[in-house]
């Protein structure tokens, strides 16, 4: 299904992240998932809220820079292969991914967060 994330720019430095997660945790925004990635002079904090338009009010309140835009999360069920399946549906449909992230669920399945070029057509493509 589609969702919405919120990207967070932070600056490479230490304290930053400690930064952001207050300015979220001081507006009740609850995460449900995180990823971190980083260069050698920015980082991107890339989550899934509750409230993904609250959030990204808040950083920019904060003076932060961010973007929401809608990426596809995936249920995976524990079997083997069960990603390389849903992988192999979104490229033979053409669909690039530009990045993935897993974030918590149950015991029974797992969820992927999945960035792609083009999420409606990944979603019509996953089913």
């Amino acid at each position: 299904m589609m969702i919405k994330q919120l990207s967070v720019f932070l600056e490479n430095r230490p304290g930053t992240l400690d930064e952001a997660l207050k300015v979220l945790k001081e507006a009740g925004v609850n995460m449900t998932a995180l990823s971190l990635a980083d260069t050698s002079e920015f980082g991107i904090m890339r989550i899934i809220s509750d409230d993904p338009d609250a959030a990204k009010q808040a950083m920019k309140s904060a003076g932060y820079t961010s973007i929401v835009n809608e990426v596809i999360e995936v249920e995976l069920k524990h079997e083997v292969g069960y990603l390389a399946g849903i992988v192999g549906k979104l490229s033979k449909a053409g669909v690039n991914i530009e990045y993935m992230y897993a974030a918590p669920s149950d015991k029974s399945s797992a969820r992927m967060i999945i960035k792609t070029d083009d999420a409606v057509k990944a979603e019509e493509a996953i089913g």
